[in-house]
């Protein structure tokens, strides 16, 4: 079972990480001083799906780790 669990914890980690990474929010610090006007806008098409992937993505992984500590 903890074998189980520990497979869950590693994929969706990766996952997790890769979702992130393909969010772009930006160019980082040029957006601070000076970027474009629209930082107020609301997500659409490919830009939700990924926000909501990631919220999954971090559910499960959560979940995961809460269910190892509790079972170890």
């Amino acid at each position: 079972m903890l074998g189980v669990i520990n497979v869950i914890i590693v994929v969706s980690s990766c996952l997790l990480i890769l979702v992130v990474l393909l969010q772009n929010q930006g160019s980082g610090l040029g957006q601070a001083y000076g970027g474009s006007s629209n930082s107020y806008r609301s997500k659409r098409g490919i830009e939700r799906s990924l926000f909501t992937v990631t919220i999954v993505l971090g559910l499960i992984f959560a979940g995961s780790l809460i269910t190892r500590l509790l079972l170890a």
